[in-house]
C-alpha cells in the first residue's frame, strides 16, 4: 500500500456513514479468474449480522466512489490491478473484532495463533468466553486454553448444526433481480 494510508481508515467512515459495521478489510487473491487482487471488504448490518444484496451493492458504489476520487487526487491505496469485493460476513464468518467472539460464545471457531500458544499454532474448540482482552477456547485435544486476544493471527467459526440452527436465514429475496454492471476495461 503506498503513502502510508491505512484501507480500513478509509473504508469504516463510509461503512458506519450507512449503518454497518465493518468486520475485515483484506487484499486476497482474486477468485475472479484472470489472476490480480481483490480488496475484499466484509461488512454486517448489526440489526441481522449480515448484508443483503441492496446492502452489498449501495456499500460498493460508496466505496468505489471515495477511492476513485482518492486516485483521481493521486493517492494509490493498492498498487497494481483489483477489483472491489464487498460481502456479507456468511455463516462460518471471520472473527476478527473481540465483540465476534463474545457474539458467538458457545460455538465452534478456529483460531491460527501468532506464534506458539500453549505448544499450538491452531486451536480449534468451543469458545467460551471473551473477558477483557483474554479468550477462552476449550480444545479437544489440549483443553481449556486461554490467550490474549493479540495473539491470534485469524479466527472463523466452524460451520455446525448448531451455528447453522443459531443464525439468522439469509434474506435471498429479490436475487434474481440484481443487475450487474460490468466495468470496461481500458487498455493503454
Amino acid at each position: 500500500m503506498s503513502n502510508n494510508l491505512d484501507l480500513s481508515e478509509i473504508i469504516e467512515p463510509a461503512v458506519l456513514s450507512l449503518g454497518f459495521d465493518l468486520v475485515r478489510v483484506k487484499m486476497i487473491p482474486s477468485e475472479a479468474g484472470e489472476g490480480g487482487m481483490a480488496l475484499q471488504i466484509m461488512a454486517e448490518d448489526p440489526k441481522s449480522g449480515q448484508l443483503v444484496l441492496e446492502q452489498c451493492a449501495l456499500l460498493s458504489r460508496r466505496i468505489s466512489e471515495i477511492l476513485d476520487d482518492l486516485e483521481e487526487s493521486g493517492v494509490e491505496l493498492v498498487e497494481g490491478a483489483y477489483h472491489l469485493e464487498v460481502s456479507s460476513p456468511g455463516i462460518d464468518r471471520p472473527l476478527t473484532r473481540k465483540k465476534d467472539f463474545a457474539n458467538w460464545v458457545g460455538h465452534e471457531a478456529k483460531l491460527s495463533m501468532v506464534k506458539d500458544w500453549d505448544g499450538k499454532k491452531n486451536i480449534r474448540g468451543i469458545l467460551k468466553s471473551m473477558a477483557g482482552d483474554l479468550i477462552t477456547i476449550s480444545d479437544e485435544k489440549a483443553g481449556i486454553i486461554v490467550c490474549p486476544f493479540d495473539s491470534i493471527h485469524s479466527a472463523k467459526l466452524i460451520l455446525t448444526e448448531a451455528l447453522i440452527s443459531a443464525t439468522q436465514p439469509l434474506d435471498a429475496s429479490k436475487a434474481d433481480d440484481v443487475i450487474e454492471e460490468q466495468e470496461e476495461e481500458v487498455q493503454i
